[in-house]
């Protein structure tokens, strides 16, 4: 029992300092910001008189009786939010008080987010584009977390948080310019649908293989520490990138090398086809945050303003204490996981419908909107008419621009291009020049 025990006390302490509040002064954060070197965790002279362990690897007692830790001692993790499903806040000291400003801004990108979706998912049905993954259900996740972070902070995205970059600005039409893989995409049509990257607002290239960008994101992270800014990265991540050892990479390295990161997992049900219950036996995400060394919190994803506390004083532990969290959102995930998935052969309707109607961010937020005189139904009404016109006029320019130039297929590897890499692309001209009947290169830009 005194192991269980010694486990009990180690994540209430983890779990409980995440909610502190109190600033720390600022003589000690300079000194906790500063880089700070291994000899610090290094193990205790040894002294072979005291009658506790000295194993480098763990801190912990002796017990004199056999006991496995029981796979549950570490469970029920509560789920932090800050209004109930009609929009009422539960705890007014947990109130953001946010401007009015701020949250119409909340809920415009979130329902411009859910348009856009339906708008290029049925391109997609009719083939006016390859491939498309939606965000119905998640939008609390994105635009939260987002709006809690600064512009500077880097992003590392899975491929389902199109409305972090809508809330950093991202313009519709480069959104359409990357799913057509037009001469506009700032890719230069060289990824699939919705893999969307922007420099200029510190979002990093979505990359297709699984949990890639969670070491990355450590790696990141770690070089942000020594070069002392004042920045952060959040890697976002669903519940079943969890699964891949890349994660327990990132995480490890992150809490050893006491990164300034958040990891953001959105835990939505499913990892394509394969409910939680068969991803994992532990009391999900958040729960492995402890036994990497990591404070941790579980958040109602569904609720906009428990994501955006969450995330805000993460980010400000993050940077003023050097260490990593792990935040674990609870959602769902509405849509299917992409155009290629049909989520009716796995899940029922009723399943659906229920987080559908009942427990949806966009009407959690209206609730709340329209409780303070907000947002009326004629604003509704007014809104999603101009979003759905500004989103088919971005869509109906993007499908009139013509393809990226095929020369572009042979740049941006090398600084100087290759011999082998110069005898391809002549290869490739004359070979169009020969057949140009089967190519409509009128199509693609000079």
């Amino acid at each position: 029992m005194a192991a269980v025990k010694s486990v009990r006390k180690m994540y209430g302490l983890c779990f409980h300092a995440v909610r502190q509040t109190a600033g720390l002064k600022w003589s000690r954060l300079l000194q906790q910001r500063t880089f700070r070197v291994s000899a610090v965790h290094q193990q205790q002279p040894f002294d072979s008189t005291l009658e506790k362990p000295q194993f480098p690897g763990a801190s912990a007692e002796f017990v004199d009786q056999l006991e496995f830790i029981q796979p549950n001692v570490i469970s029920g993790i509560p789920v932090y939010r800050v209004m109930d499903r009609q929009g009422n806040i539960i705890n007014p000291s947990q109130d953001p008080q946010l401007p009015k400003e701020a949250v119409l801004n909340f809920y415009q990108k979130m329902t411009l987010l859910n348009t856009m979706d339906r708008i290029l998912y049925e391109s997609q049905r009719q083939g006016r584009i390859s491939f498309y993954m939606t965000n119905y259900g998640e939008e609390g996740t994105h635009i939260g977390s987002a709006a809690a972070l600064d512009p500077n902070d880097l992003v590392f995205g899975q491929y389902r948080e199109a409305g972090v970059l809508m809330y950093r600005g991202f313009p519709l039409d480069y959104f359409m310019a990357q799913c057509y893989a037009n001469a506009d995409d700032l890719g230069k049509g060289r990824q699939m649908p919705v893999h969307y990257g922007s420099r200029d607002l510190n979002f990093v290239t979505i990359s297709s293989p699984l949990a890639t960008q969670i070491p990355q994101a450590a790696g990141a992270a770690y070089a942000i520490k020594r070069e002392n800014l004042d920045r952060v990265v959040i890697c976002y991540f669903g519940e079943g990138a969890a699964s891949e050892g890349d994660a327990h990479a990132g995480f490890n390295f992150s809490a050893t090398l006491e990164c300034p990161l958040i990891f953001f997992c959105r835990n939505n049900g499913y990892a394509i086809s394969t409910p939680t219950n068969e991803q994992y036996r532990g009391d999900g995400i958040a729960a492995r945050g402890p036994g990497y060394g990591m404070l941790s919190i579980r958040v109602d994803g569904n609720d906009v303003f428990a994501v955006y506390n969450a995330t805000k004083e993460a980010r400000r532990r993050a940077v003023a204490e050097n260490q990593p969290f792990l935040i674990e959102a609870m959602t769902y995930r509405i849509g299917h996981h992409s155009t290629s998935d049909d989520s009716s052969a796995y899940r029922s309707v009723d399943e659906v419908n229920y987080w559908d109607k009942q427990d949806h961010p966009i009407s959690r937020l209206r609730h709340y909107m329209t409780a303070r005189g907000w947002w009326s139904e004629d604003d509704e009404r007014s809104w999603r008419k101009q979003s759905r016109k500004t989103v088919m006029e971005a869509f109906e320019r993007a499908e009139k621009r013509l393809k990226p130039k095929p020369e572009l297929l042979f740049t941006d590897v090398y600084e100087e291009m290759t011999p082998h890499i110069s005898k391809q692309r002549e290869s490739m001209w004359r070979h169009l020049q020969q057949y140009k009947e089967h190519y409509p290169l009128d199509l693609y830009d000079k």
